[in-house]
């Protein structure tokens, strides 16, 4: 028998118009948006479906939007079909999905924690001080290596998000990113990518957002997950409200395990994995980590008849 997991999208998934198609079929998706609603103050829904993008694309709004994006998915999904994942997982921000999903934290509490995460990241560096590039066609170790040779002084590059085992992204001092990133093209990199980002995430430079963040997370309540969630810091699963805080905090300066995450569910005979959430980041990823994983995605509502199909017993 297949065994299910669930997978929530990180910042890099948004756009205008994201749970739109949910909120209007169905009253599931509609009580999660007002709720985001009261719990932020402003009207989160509305920049989510209408825009405009460079106001949807600030970290302080994308982070609460995506996150509520996300959670209207997953109680649509939740009301039509009753399925338990056997683990669950978020790239970056998508954590906090996964924790919300899982019964940790509550919703409303996570939607004004994740906007505070957003502007800590935003205030902590300087515009202009940070940067991220995607470097495609080099595996962890080669691009480790370049991002030590490219740190010097108190600049620095580390790897950020290891997506898959050659697409990482790197993130750190503007100047040593840019080292790095001709580093890797001296090194046979099919490709760099600088990317518009306003905070070198998953970096040492978040160390000060980190501090912050932890603050505010010492202020809700946060229970055992009911389903195990497999963490970006360890690729491992938490189970104890107890580690969640410091995982939490220590997620901002460290490295979103991808890779390990979508081995370990391979471990645990995870076959099918739906990505619950705008957009199919996520699944492109998984593919070139295990072929063999079946994945589905629950983005609009017309995309819904087509999953509860495929999961029927």
């Amino acid at each position: 028998m297949s065994r299910l997991a669930f997978v929530f999208p990180g910042q890099g998934s948004q756009s205008a118009g994201m749970g739109k198609s949910l909120y209007e079929a169905f009253p599931a998706a509609k009580k999660i948006f007002d709720e985001a609603n009261d719990a932020l103050g402003f009207d989160i829904r509305k920049l989510s479906f209408e825009g405009p993008e460079d106001e949807l694309n600030k970290t302080e709004n994308t982070q609460p939007a995506l996150l509520a994006a996300s959670m209207a998915a997953l109680e649509v999904l939740r009301e039509k079909a009753d399925i338990t994942p056997s683990c669950m997982a978020g790239h970056s921000l998508g954590e906090y999905t996964a924790l919300v999903a899982a019964g940790s934290i509550r919703f409303s509490d996570a939607v004004r924690v994740v906007r505070l995460r957003g502007k800590f990241m935003q205030e902590s560096v300087p515009q202009g001080v940070g940067k991220m590039c995607a470097i495609l066609g080099l595996d962890l170790d080669t691009v480790q290596v370049i991002c030590d040779s490219a740190s010097i002084d108190a600049a620095v590059a580390v790897p950020a998000n290891i997506n898959s085992p050659e697409q990482i992204v790197i993130s750190g001092h503007a100047a040593a990113v840019d080292i790095a990133a001709n580093y890797a093209r001296e090194r046979g990199a099919k490709r760099v990518v600088p990317l518009q980002v306003s905070a070198p995430s998953h970096s040492p430079l978040m160390e000060k957002a980190a501090e912050r963040l932890a603050e505010e997370l010492g202020k809700i309540e946060i229970k055992d997950p009911l389903i195990p969630v497999i963490t970006n810091v360890t690729a491992a699963p938490v189970e104890k409200a107890s580690e969640i805080r410091g995982l939490l905090k220590s997620q901002l300066t460290s490295p979103v395990r991808w890779v390990d995450i979508i081995r370990a569910m391979r471990k645990r005979d995870v076959t099918r994995i739906i990505e619950v959430g705008p957009g199919k980041v996520l699944s492109g990823l998984i593919k070139r980590i295990e072929k063999d994983i079946e994945t589905l995605n629950l983005t609009e509502a017309g995309d819904l008849d087509r999953v509860l199909t495929a999961i029927r017993p």
